[in-house]
């Protein structure tokens, strides 16, 4: 999962998430793995449940791509919760933020846990969405589209594409699992905004999020991001987020840089929160307050255009 970053409210569970109070939707991004009934993968073998090789399929104003057999109507979209005003979870915009379930990673710090199993059955009709949309013009920037990991449901590209359609920007929170899926939804037209999670050193990856073979997918993510930010794609901002006495504390500063030679230019550092996790971690510790500071004026003195500290 994604950054546990950004969460239902603190007293929502994903049993109970839909009907979510307006206010802090959280700070951050999740990843998923398939709901049942999801394909294994698209045509030419992608590898990557319900995508192409050759695209999302999107139409309209703002993409030009035959549509794929694969895709799936927005109302198959598996929610788990519906925030229906946040101003925290897509910088300087206020938005509407739907968790998606499922997520192919374990992170052991997630504050979404209960977003984690794909099989869990939604909470939230995309029908309240449209609903929410609908009464919100004029008054929403945009919605952001977070879990869970929300590239891993096959009905997104649609769901993108309504919120478009009805006036609205497309935020996207993602740990970097699907990199083919975030090419091509971005190469569609469909996605305004990118928060991606950076967790730690390849060496690492797996420690972090419990999964082999992570690290390339993530920081193949970041590679996507950034080359389609040369050809005007999205703006996007790259986040870590570190627990006292972990390789992800570790290992900040020198994500941090690595993101940075890479081409990113905003960045956060976010301390990890106790609620909705598994509670086997410590997640406050002596001078750790004093030490992220710490870390967080070394990594800002890597030139950014933005860099935000995010305490917990």
């Amino acid at each position: 999962m994604t950054s546990p970053q950004t969460r239902p409210p603190a007293d929502s569970h994903a049993a109970q998430p839909a009907r979510a109070a307006e206010g802090d939707a959280g700070r951050g991004a999740s990843a998923g793995s398939r709901p049942a009934g999801a394909h294994a993968g698209g045509p030419g073998g992608t590898g990557e449940p319900g995508l192409p090789e050759t695209g999302l399929g999107a139409t309209g104003p703002r993409a030009d791509i035959a549509i794929s057999p694969d895709r799936r109507p927005a109302d198959d979209l598996v929610i788990a919760g519906l925030v229906p005003m946040s101003t925290v979870d897509w910088p300087d915009h206020l938005t509407a933020t739907v968790f998606l379930q499922g997520c192919p990673w374990n992170c052991f710090y997630c504050h979404n846990q209960d977003l984690i199993p794909a099989r869990t059955p939604g909470q939230v009709a995309w029908e309240e969405v449209r609903a929410l949309l609908r009464r919100r013009r004029g008054l929403l920037d945009g919605v952001v589209l977070t879990g869970g990991e929300a590239l891993r449901q096959d009905a997104l590209a649609d769901a993108a594409r309504e919120v478009i359609d009805m006036g609205f920007q497309v935020g996207l929170h993602t740990a970097g699992p699907y990199p083919r899926r975030l090419r091509d939804i971005i190469e569609a037209g469909l996605v305004d905004w990118v928060g991606l999670d950076i967790k730690a050193l390849p060496e690492h990856y797996g420690q972090v999020v419990g999964r082999a073979n992570a690290a390339a997918r993530a920081w193949e993510s970041l590679e996507v991001l950034v080359e389609a930010a040369g050809r005007g794609g999205p703006d996007f901002e790259v986040r870590t987020t570190v627990v006292p006495g972990d390789v992800t504390a570790d290992d900040a500063v020198e994500v941090a840089r690595r993101v940075h030679a890479a081409g990113a230019r905003v960045y956060a550092l976010q301390q990890a929160r106790a609620e909705g996790t598994s509670g086997e971690f410590d997640v406050v510790a002596p001078g750790w307050d004093g030490a992220c500071e710490r870390m967080a004026e070394r990594i800002e003195a890597l030139g950014w255009d933005r860099f935000t500290y995010r305490p917990a």
